[in-house]
């Protein structure tokens, strides 16, 4: 499939949210999709299924942390979005990468440092204590 036809696919799926769930496996097994633009739409549509699904997209979490550590800032800024929006629904999925998100906060890409900032927003907006213990960085 064509990118453009699979972006607008993924498109009407994020506007279809009764059909998320059976499509958690799909939209994670597009990580590996060579196109940046189809990683950077799933990263961001994982990240919205989490609020219905966070235990369903647990599994992807380790394949999502992994783009934290791509040389694209918009596969960063994705994959840090969407771990934030799983932590909003629920923190224990991503307690195991927590500490290692505040590097984020001195990325040298300013969307990326943003998108840190909103993570810890929706992080804390369910879990306001998980930031009790974090120190000074």
């Amino acid at each position: 499939m064509e990118e453009s036809e699979l972006y607008k696919k993924l498109g009407i799926l994020t506007k279809d949210k009764d059909k998320w769930e059976d499509n958690i496996p799909y939209v994670s097994s597009l990580l590996a999709h060579d196109s940046v633009k189809i990683q950077a739409k799933a990263l961001w549509l994982l990240g919205e299924m989490r609020l219905e699904y966070p235990l369903k997209v647990q599994d992807a979490v380790p394949a999502i942390v992994s783009f934290c550590d791509s040389e694209e800032s918009l596969l960063r800024e994705r994959a840090v979005n969407a771990l934030g929006r799983i932590g909003r629904g629920n923190c224990c999925v991503i307690q195991p990468y927590w500490t290692d998100l505040f590097r984020f906060a001195s990325d040298d890409e300013a969307n990326v440092r943003l998108s840190f900032i909103w993570a810890s927003e929706n992080i804390a907006t369910n879990t306001p204590d998980i930031y009790e213990n974090i120190r000074n960085r």
